[in-house]
């Protein structure tokens, strides 16, 4: 793991979870995000109690982003326009997660569930950790 980069924990099994990685990956010219399974060791190694499979984790300098502010704090981070979305911050996070929570308890009958989490092309092994 490099020290320097923020890693995004997903659910490794949700459609919707893994098609969000792959935009990030899409739209990170810089390459500096980092990515692991919630399901994955490294998960469990990092986390340890605080891991919820019904949220996306960003985790930075020892600190970790839950929900919609986990995704607000990504979008900052991606840079270019995506960094304007940064400013729905200004909505209280109650109402913002609960729009966050209403799309993750539907998810996998909305963008559907995988059997196991997806293995990464060769091209993009280098950004998942474990």
């Amino acid at each position: 793991m490099t020290e320097n980069n923020p890693i995004i924990f997903y659910d490794g099994v949700c459609g919707l979870c893994d098609r969000s990685v792959q935009f990030i990956i899409k739209h990170d010219k810089k390459k500096i995000f980092r990515f692991a399974a919630l399901q994955s060791k490294f998960a469990s190694k990092m986390l340890g109690d605080a891991i919820t499979f019904d949220s996306f984790i960003f985790y930075e300098n020892g600190n970790a982003s839950y929900q919609s502010t986990a995704a607000l704090m990504m979008f900052k981070k991606l840079g270019g326009l995506w960094s304007w979305l940064y400013v729905f911050a200004i909505v209280p996070t109650f109402i913002r997660n609960a729009i966050y929570n209403y799309v993750a308890k539907n998810r996998y009958k909305w963008f559907g569930k995988f059997d196991s989490c997806k293995i990464p092309s060769q091209e993009q092994r280098a950004l998942f950790l474990d």
